[in-house]
């Protein structure tokens, strides 16, 4: 009976304890973070806050590559833990000088930098190491111009190149789920291309409850769907101006598409009617941008 009662008392406890977070891609959510964080949650959209104090090297952002690691040295908001560069490399980088400052480069071989990252980075004879960004919370993004929302966009390629396009486009933000969203490191920040350091990355813990509160707001949600009833060119854009994006594949999710004042597809004439989210992206921004550029 002691045994049994024990054990009774151990399964309780184990129901209470809060259970670690499965892995999202998120630098500062692994090992539990989020449990850690959960009390400087200050809303529903807010997916987590940060303390320098508490961060620990599977913490850090790992930048590399020339431009995103100058841009990430010349953005104030950057807080740089490490900086490691070849000779040649630190001859090349340009973060400007008012970025100098910031940091005390560490002189090594290409070998070491490559040891610290995966087997297929193209690191540049650079690496960084840094604090992720703190993301704005929803309700600080304005209601003005164009912001994009990705739905389960899980390979960094894609999202790196879309934040890409979307610093190109002057897109306010780009709003992401916790979960099923790739870290804010490493390759997605190489092809994003110091991206990061100009267009926030926004997680949310329910994209369509997020778009809820921005139609609320006053944001046009266009979602873009191969299915779409029309086409994105005959769609009557309006700022501010929400696009969102789904997943290669399995597109957006249904109570996502539910949210969206519109279900629009791209005009492609040719043969091939599928093309790869981020090329997605650029064109929606690039059509957006037309359109409401008297609106801004």
């Amino acid at each position: 009976m002691r045994m049994a009662a024990d054990r009774a008392e151990t399964e309780n406890l184990a129901l209470q304890k809060p259970r670690p977070s499965r892995k999202s891609g998120w630098a500062h959510e692994k090992h539990g973070a989020m449990a850690r964080h959960e009390n400087a949650y200050r809303h529903k959209t807010r997916a987590f806050a940060f303390d320098d104090a508490s961060q620990n090297e599977d913490d850090r952002a790992l930048i590399y590559g020339l431009h995103a690691v100058g841009e990430a040295l010349a953005n104030p908001k950057r807080k740089i833990l490490r900086l490691l560069a070849t000779e040649n490399a630190l001859r090349r980088l340009d973060p400007g000088e008012g970025a100098k400052s910031k940091f005390s480069p560490e002189i090594v071989s290409p070998r070491e930098i490559a040891q610290r990252l995966p087997a297929d980075a193209v690191h540049q004879g650079v690496l960084l190491e840094a604090l992720p960004l703190e993301p704005p919370m929803l309700e600080e993004l304005e209601a003005q111009g164009v912001i994009l929302a990705l739905d389960q966009v899980t390979d960094p390629h894609n999202v790196g190149a879309i934040l890409r396009s979307a610093a190109a486009f002057a897109v306010s933000a780009v709003i992401v789920p916790v979960r099923h969203s790739p870290a804010a490191t490493g390759v997605l920040a190489k092809a994003a291309s110091g991206a990061l350091e100009h267009v926030p990355l926004v997680p949310v813990r329910n994209l369509a409850e997020a778009l809820i509160s921005l139609g609320e707001r006053g944001f046009f949600r266009v979602g873009l769907d191969e299915g779409g009833d029309t086409t994105l060119d005959e769609v009557e854009l309006k700022a501010p101006l929400l696009l969102a994006l789904g997943a290669e594949g399995k597109g957006l999710r249904e109570r996502v598409r539910q949210n969206c004042d519109v279900l629009a597809r791209i005009d492609l004439p040719g043969k091939i009617k599928s093309i790869n989210v981020s090329n997605a992206a650029a064109i929606a921004l690039s059509t957006a941008a037309r359109r409401t550029r008297n609106e801004r």
